[in-house]
């Protein structure tokens, strides 16, 4: 039998001195006694995955609206395969694997229905209400929106798996954290900085996966891009006669590869280069150590120019888009002006947060698939309500 003791020991022992230790952590707001045979962040996942929240992963959407096809990614299997990329990296740069897969299970959950279009209408509706930021609303989630227990509200999780929700940040967002218990001058964890760039990975790469399947990426102007060309010449000059969909996947196999590899080898020596012995020195250093060489963030630029030119600015995905921020901002309003019209426990929330807060959680809550319901009870006189 091996207890929570031995196991904290084992991680002392075989992890890298500035990974983060179980046994060290800050702890919850609210005491708890330790499990006998689970670590903190163990427990942190497994409270991750089971909240009403992360199920609701299945139906929300990042580019294609739920009912566009049901080959696309949701935000939940997009932050499956968020998490298998994290783990092959926290494993070799011998992180605390247990924390970095827990924020990355946990990383999406503040996002609203519709993808960034959702995100983007919430936060134009709140403007002067505070604003919208999905890692902020992820907080907000487990902080206080999930009601599982009998002495406080939300999951009561850890302070650094609530710092890697709150701090996310990738190429296309930047956090904004006011919260001061989570040091918003300092540097996360390693742990959750790998998280932030496998973030990147899986969603550029998949999201190519995505808009070939949907013929809204063209073959040949792909092929104009220079990594992307590069390995693909890799396969057809070996003569393998591959089909198109295997050639796809193929490439997309080996694109994830190469950019693992690279992070891996440009964190290591920004280790060593900043001389990192302890969370402390990760904590205080000015530049984030889990990075891209310089090389690969000038490999993948035009990959990234090519996915916002031919996919997110594909007249089909802004039609999908435009749909989507009308769906809530009509929601939103009709709420507004008619709070009567709002499930009780909502109603209640309005006298301890005001209307707006109130209302947006209750929309960042909903899937793609029951927004769209809502819409149709809403506004369509033939839908029962």
């Amino acid at each position: 039998m091996i207890k929570r003791e031995e196991l904290e020991l084992r991680e002392e022992e075989l992890l890298a001195p500035y990974a983060t230790k179980s046994k060290f952590s800050k702890g919850r707001v609210y005491k708890e006694p330790e499990h006998e045979f689970r670590m903190v962040y163990q427990r942190d996942k497994d409270r991750i995955v089971h909240s009403t929240a992360f199920r609701r992963l299945e139906y929300k959407t990042q580019v294609f609206v739920n009912h566009e096809g049901d080959y696309y990614r949701t935000r939940l299997t997009h932050t499956l395969e968020v998490v298998h990329i994290v783990k092959s990296i926290v494993r070799v740069l011998r992180l605390n694997e247990d924390l970095a897969e827990t924020i990355a299970l946990a990383h999406d959950i503040g996002h609203p229905p519709f993808g960034h279009a959702g995100e983007e209408a919430l936060h134009s509706i709140m403007k002067d209400h505070g604003g919208f930021n999905h890692n902020i609303q992820g907080l907000r989630v487990v902080d206080l929106l999930e009601e599982r227990y009998p002495n406080f509200k939300g999951l009561n999780l850890s302070w650094e798996v609530r710092e890697g929700i709150a701090k996310h940040i990738t190429s296309l967002n930047q956090y904004s954290l006011v919260n001061i218990q989570l040091e918003p001058d300092s540097l996360p964890t390693l742990e959750a900085q790998v998280v932030d760039i496998a973030d990147e990975i899986a969603y550029d790469t998949h999201d190519l996966d995505d808009g070939i399947t949907s013929n809204l990426i063209d073959d040949k102007e792909l092929e104009k891009v220079e990594l992307w060309h590069r390995i693909s010449t890799g396969f057809t000059s070996k003569n393998l006669n591959l089909s198109k969909e295997i050639m796809k996947y193929q490439i997309i196999r080996v694109l994830i590869d190469i950019q693992v590899r690279d992070l891996i080898n440009n964190s290591e020596q920004n280790i060593k280069n900043f001389n990192i012995k302890t969370i402390e020195d990760v904590r205080k250093c000015k530049n984030r150590l889990i990075s891209f060489s310089d090389k690969m963030k000038e490999e993948k630029k035009p990959l990234k120019e090519f996915l916002t030119k031919n996919l997110y600015n594909h007249y089909k995905v802004v039609r999908m888009s435009d749909k989507a921020k009308r769906f809530i901002k009509e929601l939103f309003e009709i709420y507004i002006s008619k709070p009567e019209q709002l499930p009780y426990s909502t109603q209640k929330r309005i006298n301890l947060e005001g209307s707006y807060r109130a209302v947006c959680d209750y929309i960042a809550g909903m899937t793609d698939r029951y927004a769209l319901e809502e819409y149709k009870k809403l506004f369509d006189p033939l839908v029962k309500v």
